[in-house]
């Protein structure tokens, strides 16, 4: 089927619009949307890329999959359905990560302008520097709930990515939260999934398990529901067995509960060995063979961490008194709440095994309180608007009318003037950004004697900084390479403190991404101790250093570490929320007056770091 867009574009918009060339970084929600949009806008050249494999829970909102596609490449299988519309077009697919060598500079200047569909800040950040460097445009997207936002990226014209400081991002892919959890707060989000399939509203975008139909078939997940007929009536064809049903019919036994997600899910998960070439791999457990911690009556319950064996006594003390509380409402469904005792006891302990089996420090009862939070559904609808001004943004860039981009928000609530989409203005880029300016540089706070080269590298080169393969050379004047990303060049400086190689503050290391074609000077100031035990603190030049170094806790900042992951997002943690969050307008709308923006900034939320899409949900703590 393939569009008709007489008396839709004019004569030369059709002809630019043929003769482009695009990349879609992402084939999540947003992706599916967009491609579809491109192909029936006239767009004949097209390549995408995505890492991600098609996941069950992916059926009810990514429209171009189907239960015959869980387990294949997001890609490869959008290329093949959006094909569906228009024969014609030339879509080219690739399963592998944007950030991998192969894309280089070379492969990103072959584009019109790139569209990204992204679920995490490492992988824009490194999109961001490629088309920088390649001097492509770039349209970023993102959405969380009812909110999202789109940004056109112009080398020199535009702020980029990374001109103004994000939040410290707590976004968290679902398939982290239900196959690879690297943080306690991805255990806590799964334990709330967890009592909600046992006790509340059966939701299949909460589903607990690695991909299964049934309960009791770990080791055989996914197989039989492939080998089923679809069913009309399922989500995505696929009919799956109620993890409560399954409960029920062992009256919530509390050995095969244990057993069935802390031992047979886990052992299905360790089948899929390519989850473990780089990650540490879980330990499942055994409800009758669990570690013989001792148990510390030390402290109040609420404020000590519980062993294992008991987070396990707790979690079928709750099994019995939830159980007991859904049959006395006749069958009906519990509602989590962090203020009932049972509720909360049951997470805590689920939450805590969870943590345990893969290697993540346990948390008291009362942090993982502190963590829980409300939970906000994913809105499909928002990922539709967003990738339609997407489209809409792109054909601008590519007529070159970058003076009629905007950067558009899309709230949840209209504006004074009953608008939920909101074009702004575009800024012109930050003169002291570390990326686009003409001499990047930045601050980099930490303690010299004890932060070794394997950290600055790993935890503030790659993970802070966004860098992928970075090289470090000491600016002493004898050129002393610190870091190489060659493999075996410096590997003996790795667990040496940087104090060995007489950095303190004041010295500037040179660091250059081969890769990503970006160089960056960082500036290191040594301080003794960081605020709340903060281990760095990245600053954006020294004179933000010397502002902030008379406040009573030193150097102001957040903590950059932040592990990221290459899947579909489904979370959003967003720390002091309002009532009702609205995009903050950071520009000035052309019919705005200063007065309408001042009024309304306070009731405002600026939303900074938008994941792709909040396929499950969003924690707000």
């Amino acid at each position: 089927m393939a569009a008709n867009l007489s008396g839709v574009l004019i004569e030369n918009t059709r002809e630019c619009v043929k003769q482009s060339k695009i990349l879609v970084v992402g084939a999540g929600g947003i992706g599916c949307e967009l491609l579809k949009n491109l192909v029936l806008t006239g767009f004949n050249d097209i390549t995408v890329i995505d890492l991600d494999t098609i996941d069950v829970s992916n059926l009810n909102r990514q429209f171009l999959f189907r239960k015959e596609h869980v387990g294949k490449s997001k890609a490869k299988v959008a290329m093949e359905s959006t094909l569906k519309f228009n024969p014609n077009v030339k879509i080219q697919a690739f399963h592998d990560s944007i950030m991998s060598t192969e894309y280089g500079l070379n492969f990103f200047k072959q584009f019109s302008a790139v569209m990204n569909a992204l679920d995490n800040r490492a992988a824009r950040n490194h999109v961001n520097r490629m088309c920088l460097s390649a001097d492509v445009p770039l349209i970023e997207s993102g959405t969380a709930g009812y909110l999202g936002q789109v940004q056109v990226i112009k080398k020199g014209l535009t702020e980029c990515y990374e001109c103004q400081p994000k939040p410290t991002q707590k976004t968290f892919p679902g398939c982290t939260i239900r196959n690879t959890p690297s943080e306690l707060v991805h255990c806590v989000v799964w334990a709330k999934h967890l009592f909600n399939q046992l006790f509340g509203e059966d939701d299949p975008d909460q589903d607990v398990s690695p991909d299964t139909e049934d309960p009791e078939l770990a080791g055989d997940a996914g197989k039989s529901a492939m080998e089923k007929e679809a069913s009309e009536t399922a989500v995505g064809g696929i009919e799956r067995k109620s993890t409560r049903t399954w409960a029920t019919g062992t009256a919530y036994n509390p050995h095969k509960l244990f057993n069935k997600f802390f031992k047979d899910d886990i052992k299905y998960l360790l089948s899929m060995e390519n989850l473990w070439k780089k990650r540490r791999p879980p330990t499942p457990l055994e409800y009758s063979d669990l570690p013989k911690d001792k148990k510390s009556e030390a402290g109040m319950r609420d404020q000590r961490v519980w062993s294992i064996q008991e987070c396990s006594d707790v979690f079928s003390t709750c099994l019995s008194k939830l159980r007991d509380q859904v049959h006395q409402q006749g069958d009906g469904v519990l509602v989590w709440d962090k203020d009932d005792e049972i509720a909360m006891d049951f997470v805590t302990s689920t939450a805590n095994i969870r943590a345990y089996i893969f290697g993540i420090a346990l948390k008291s009862r009362f942090d993982i309180k502190s963590t829980a939070g409300n939970i906000i559904p994913a809105i499909a609808t928002t990922n539709a608007i967003i990738a339609a001004l997407i489209v809409m943004e792109g054909i601008k860039v590519l007529h070159g009318d970058f003076d009629k981009c905007k950067q558009i928000y899309l709230n949840r609530q209209a504006n004074p003037r009953k608008k939920l989409l909101v074009p702004c203005a575009l800024d012109k880029p930050n003169p002291k950004c570390y990326v686009c300016s003409s001499k990047p540089e930045v601050t980099v706070v930490l303690n010299t004697e004890k932060f070794t080269v394997k950290q600055l590298e790993d935890k503030v080169l790659k993970v802070g900084l966004g860098m992928v393969a970075p090289d470090v050379e000491i600016d002493d004047g004898k050129g002393t390479i610190l870091i190489s990303s060659e493999e075996g060049e410096t590997e003996e400086n790795a667990e040496k403190h940087l104090s060995n190689f007489k950095i303190t503050s004041g010295t500037i290391l040179k660091c250059d991404d081969f890769l990503q074609n970006y160089n960056l000077n960082v500036i290191i100031a040594h301080k003794d101790k960081l605020e709340e035990e903060k281990e760095f603190v990245i600053v954006g030049d020294l004179s933000e250093l010397k502002a902030t170094a008379e406040t009573p806790n030193g150097v102001n900042g957040g903590q950059e570490e932040n592990k990221q992951e290459e899947e579909d997002d489904d979370l959003m943690v967003v720390e002091d929320p309002v009532e009702e969050p609205v995009v903050e307008q950071r520009k000035r709308k052309a019919d705005d007056t200063d007065t309408d923006i001042e009024e309304n900034k306070a009731k405002r939320m600026k939303l900074t770091s938008i994941p792709e899409e909040s396929e499950d949900d969003v924690v707000i703590l």
